[in-house]
């Protein structure tokens, strides 16, 4: 059974666009789900994407080397007309697929791998500080990548998790949808004509364009 559905332009600007899907399916590997969303794009966005320019540096914290950060600038030549698009496929990307998860859906989730660990009782007043600070600190993530960081711990570690050990599963979980995320905003950018306002497209010809597959 699937979720998807087809962008349903409502301008002439909007053509191009009149017969892209962009599915997702959070139950697929990260590497095809990124190619999956990618092949569905506009042809200039793919275009742009492809002829980007990646840079790699090393990162450093206290503890020493911490792996690479990467920087993707978008190649000369991106107009106007592909900074459009690039915002509305952001726009929908950040409103369906990276949407952060309901509340009463983080806690629950939270709440039913934590009681996998039993651990010594807590005062009511304790257990609901404790439950706003996961709230607090895992609330910026989507539904599935919540669930599935939740799986990962139960299937290869023994002791209750930390909030940071959540979190960095949780990062690594939907990392390939926020990479993809940041190179359309990066497009956005470069397209923007000179002078204006840093602010989103107040009209969205489409919506509702990235759907779940029920995993």
């Amino acid at each position: 059974m699937s979720n998807l559905h087809p962008l349903h332009p409502t301008t002439a600007r909007s053509a191009v666009i009149s017969t892209v899907t962009l599915p997702f399916d959070p139950a697929q590997p990260a590497g095809l789900r990124r190619q999956t969303l990618t092949e569905a794009l506009p042809a200039p966005l793919r275009a742009a994407l492809d002829s980007g320019r990646i840079e790699r540096h090393s990162r450093f914290t206290d503890d020493g080397f911490a792996g690479l950060d990467e920087m993707w600038t978008p190649p000369d030549g991106i107009t106007p007309r592909d900074a459009e698009l690039a915002r509305r496929v952001l726009d929908d990307l950040e409103a369906d697929i990276l949407a952060p998860a309901a509340p009463n859906h983080l806690l629950g989730r939270i709440l039913a791998l934590l009681s996998h660990y039993p651990a010594k009782a807590t005062s009511p007043e304790v257990e609901q500080l404790l439950a706003m600070d996961w709230a607090d600190d895992l609330g910026e993530f989507p539904s599935w990548a919540i669930d599935q960081a939740a799986r990962v711990w139960r299937r290869t570690r023994k002791w209750r998790p930390s909030i940071a050990e959540m979190r960095a599963l949780c990062e690594e979980a939907c990392a390939s949808e926020r990479a993809l995320a940041d190179r359309l905003r990066a497009i956005v950018r470069a397209g923007r004509p000179v002078g204006a306002l840093a602010e989103p497209s107040p009209v969205r010809d489409f919506t509702g364009a990235l759907r779940r597959m029920p995993g």
